[in-house]
């Protein structure tokens, strides 16, 4: 035996298992097609967030959660409905992770060393409706260090238990086969690819330089979604989405191209749910890219209009931050948009200000140095946009603006093909619009929403612009952004038990085969169902990485 158990992917979810099995004083091989500096994956270029239920932030806050409230929003954002199938063990999934999100996680976070902002996000607020998609009240946790902070303890940990020789790394080498004999994980094989110095996520070479096999007693396969791959992602996008777009931006490095799960297939765990994934609406093109057709995600407040590409105003709930997927099957499926990939924001400089962050950890230097001081110097008490946010206004070839709408619409029209949009119509919208502030009440849902945002006090200091029309030339320049579609996450996967080991087509274990993140669709084959709560997919990594190592060690005690 190479070692006791190879763990396959070395971003968090493969970090967090490797953790637990080498905490425990078992042998761990950690294999990944990158080179060292790309130790954390997806998860370190993430903003850090994390969904946890009734914490001591939430209470400072004004914030009243609780177990029952969580659960219910996540069946009703989950709509699981093939649960005597494909979903059997993804609810169980669901049930023990709000149930740690409620309990141990905040706990257990701390004791690796991760702390969070005092703000609490509200992500995803949902479609409207009672028990539907959404949170019912913010838990999106930031975490000190963004991402990158939620991973380094986990590195830590690996390069620790490498010097102390439990863990063995091997960099660029990629997993092409599990080798399962007599219906038991018995390990891998693959190609060497040659080496490649390259910084962190940008894309690396494939040139084989040789072949490798390692035998270990339990194999986990933690190797991520699809993301990087828009054939895959066109393969299996749903019909409920509409088309898939002929042009999308790409939400994560290239190396996330979901390999391993055919090849998981064909050792013969069982996929489940592929036709469920996540991806964004607000996509703008990265102006300084890292990895190829590199897309940032606005994280907007809730104040910024929203015009599909013929420039009708979008309908509710299709509101910034409210339902993802709602919005993008709307984008994909309203008449006389299928030839059109992308929809817009309306905004003014006031709004851009309070309300425009921007997602991950190089877009957020301050949270992830975890440098208070420029945090509160920055957002807080900072005159305009966070520099990040005002690099893109500058350099974003998303971004135009204007001192009043005639000429911001000539702009906006000048991004595209053909001049889609109408001024007049566009003026009409807005005019509306703004007559709905007149009074404090309206029966715009977006004025709604506004209003009821700001009553949140984390919403009111820091996160929403106070109520003002978009044609006052005081909160002005006008601002319009042309928004992409932008690849994420992948919500089905490899369906496991509670124990994450990998199931097989009759519904029983893969004997020594394991998987955890993304690749098992965080826990179950599809925890999250057909929706996400938001600062689920980092919490997902962890959750199921710790389950899937704690049950190996188990295994090859």
């Amino acid at each position: 035996m190479d070692a006791d158990v190879i763990v396959v992917g070395a971003g968090l979810a493969g970090l967090v298992a490797a953790h637990e099995l080498t905490s425990r004083g078992r042998r761990v091989a950690l294999v990944d097609q990158e080179n060292a500096a790309n130790l954390g994956g997806q998860a370190f270029w993430s903003f850090g967030g994390l969904f946890l239920v009734d914490s001591p932030e939430q209470r400072r806050l004004g914030v009243k959660d609780s177990l029952d409230l969580a659960w219910s929003d996540w069946q009703g954002s989950a709509g699981f409905d093939r649960t005597e199938d494909e979903d059997s063990w993804a609810v169980r999934w669901a049930r023990a992770y709000v149930e740690w999100a409620a309990g141990e996680k905040r706990s257990w976070l701390a004791g690796h060393g991760i702390t969070f902002l005092p703000t609490v996000g509200w992500a995803e607020r949902g479609d409207l409706r009672a028990g539907g998609h959404g949170n019912s009240v913010p838990r999106f946790h930031i975490a000190w260090g963004t991402g990158t902070g939620v991973v380094e303890p986990f590195v830590r940990y690996a390069k620790q238990a490498a010097r102390d020789g439990l863990l063995t790394f091997h960099h660029r080498h990629r997993v092409d086969h599990l080798i399962v004999e007599g219906g038991t994980a018995r390990g891998v094989r693959g190609t060497v690819l040659a080496e490649d110095r390259s910084p962190r996520g940008v894309a690396s070479n494939r040139d084989a330089v040789g072949e490798f096999a390692l035998a270990a007693r339990a194999v986990i396969v933690t190797s991520g979604g699809i993301g990087g791959d828009h054939d895959v992602v066109r393969r299996h996008w749903p019909e409920r989405l509409g088309t898939p777009p002929a042009e999308m931006v790409t939400g994560v490095p290239a190396y996330v191209d979901g390999r391993m799960l055919d090849i998981s297939a064909e050792a013969g765990a069982r996929l489940v749910n592929r036709d469920r994934m996540w991806h964004y609406t607000e996509g703008v093109r990265n102006w300084d890219p890292i990895w190829p057709g590199h897309g940032i995600r606005i994280l907007p407040g809730p104040s910024s209009m929203w015009f599909d590409a013929l420039g009708r105003r979008l309908p509710e709930p299709c509101l910034p931050g409210y339902d993802t997927l709602g919005t993008l099957r709307h984008l994909r499926t309203a008449d006389g948009l299928a030839d059109h990939d992308h929809s817009w924001f309306i905004l003014t400089q006031k709004i851009i200000e309070k309300e425009f962050a921007l997602s991950g950890s190089e877009q957020n230097p301050d949270i992830t140095a975890k440098d208070r001081a420029g945090f509160l110097r920055e957002r807080v008490l900072g005159k305009g946009a966070p520099g990040p946010v005002d690099a893109f206004l500058r350099e974003g070839a998303d971004f135009v603006t204007a001192p009043n709408l005639e000429q911001l619409v000539d702009r906006m029209n000048g991004l595209t093909d053909k001049p889609l949009l109408d001024a007049a119509s566009i003026r009409r919208q807005i005019e509306a619009r703004d007559l709905q502030l007149a009074n404090p009440y309206a029966k715009d849902a977006q004025i709604q929403g506004i209003r009821n945002a700001r009553r949140y006090i984390g919403d009111r200091l820091g996160r929403v612009a106070a109520p003002h029309r978009i044609l006052d030339p005081a909160a002005g320049p006008l601002i319009g952004v042309k928004l992409h579609v932008l690849t994420r996450k992948t919500l089905g996967g490899i369906q496991t038990d509670l124990d994450s080991r990998a199931l097989g087509a009759d519904g029983t274990p893969v004997e020594g085969l394991y998987a955890a993140g993304e690749v098992a669709g965080f826990g179950g084959g599809g925890v999250h169902g057909y929706n996400a709560l938001e600062g689920t997919f980092l919490g997902g990594c962890l959750f199921s990485g710790r389950a899937a190592g704690r049950a190996a060690a188990r295994q090859t005690a």
